[in-house]
């Protein structure tokens, strides 16, 4: 397969080829970030609300940015490479970026965003060449619409997971930063990775403006469509057979989220409000600081994404397993640390 460049590059020209999209990313999404500032100050300001961690309204929206290099750059490169991004996938993060943008302007009634979040990940499933299979053991339509649950569930945890400064970024930038270097490797398919490159680099362009104390949120318009880009890069893994690779990278943001929704189902809690019950909320609830808790988050996400490469370069069935293992664990292992009171 081609990786980021024409094959007759040397591999330092291929490997400064993979920056370049990041790079302009990050420049195009800074410069917007800045530009539309004064206009989310006035029209999209986030309030302190039961979920929040922030004390002063906040200007929200910022994904605007995010969506917009990403999508950009990604397309160009994509065009100049003689490559392409799927017009389904392009299409469906518009979608749920105007349906994000519209909630983070007046909020919309649950039904409606899930519905509208189905159809278009669901557009994005099932237009996919049917030669894609994670488990051919299973039926087509059965498997198709596991993928369709799952897609929604990721484009909502990435957004019930943006709720401090910079966590986002601590999570989106290492594990988008990997899929590209996996591109690069030539261990995924060329759209998904350029388009990993992009949103890391727009990433990086947005966490100067999201630092704490954040001067600007990406919001929902943001939030929603990274779930979307991001989950879409994973699944191009596992459609290639890394699984293991593809529930490593994300597997805090998983754990976290997953944990915390079944213990208020358990709990007969409206799991559909907004809530303060995240394992990285109680942290700063239990005397962790905001850079300790989103520090702490990269660190084990740059751990994730080692024992991800281990899993994609291993040949025994018991090297990935341990690899794993180990995540579950380091994963564990900070869950319980954040809901913990902190000593000192």
């Amino acid at each position: 397969m081609s990786n980021f460049g024409p094959g007759s590059a040397t591999a330092m020209g291929m490997f400064l080829l993979a920056l370049a999209p990041a790079a302009l990313a990050a420049l195009l999404s800074a410069c917007i970030t800045w530009r539309s500032m004064p206009l989310l100050q006035r029209y999209a300001l986030a309030r302190p609300n039961a979920r929040s961690s922030h004390r002063i309204p906040t200007p929200q929206g910022a994904g605007i940015a995010i969506v917009a290099a990403t999508l950009i750059v990604a397309s160009l490169w994509a065009a100049w490479l003689n490559a392409s991004i799927p017009l389904v996938l392009i299409a469906a993060t518009l979608v749920i970026a105007l349906v994000g943008f519209a909630d983070d302007i007046k909020p919309l009634p649950v039904l409606l965003r899930l519905v509208l979040q189905a159809a278009s990940v669901g557009a994005v499933v099932f237009t996919t060449p049917d030669t894609l299979r994670i488990i051919p053991a299973l039926p087509l339509v059965f498997e198709r619409g596991l993928i369709l649950i799952a897609g929604v569930w990721f484009v909502n945890l990435v957004n019930f997971m943006d709720g401090l400064d910079l966590m986002t970024v601590s999570e989106v930038v290492p594990i988008a930063a990997a899929l590209a270097l996996l591109g690069w490797l030539g261990d995924l398919p060329l759209p998904a990775a350029l388009v990993a490159a992009a949103l890391c680099g727009a990433m990086v362009g947005f966490a100067p403006f999201n630092r704490p104390v954040a001067k600007v949120f990406l919001g929902d318009v943001g939030s929603l469509p990274i779930g979307l880009l991001l989950g879409w890069c994973l699944l191009g893994l596992a459609w290639h057979q890394q699984i293991a690779a593809a529930l490593l990278l994300p597997a805090y943001y998983l754990a976290d989220s997953t944990v915390t929704l079944f213990r208020r189902i358990a709990r007969r809690e409206p799991f559909w409000s907004a809530h303060r019950s995240h394992f990285y909320q109680r942290a700063t609830d239990n005397g962790f600081t905001v850079s300790r808790v989103v520090g702490e988050v990269f660190a084990l996400n740059l751990l994730l994404v080692l024992l991800a490469l281990v899993t994609i370069k291993a040949t025994s069935t018991t090297i990935t397993t341990l690899a794993l293992l180990a995540g579950a664990i380091a994963v564990g292992f900070v869950l319980r640390r954040f809901s913990q009171q902190r000593a000192g």
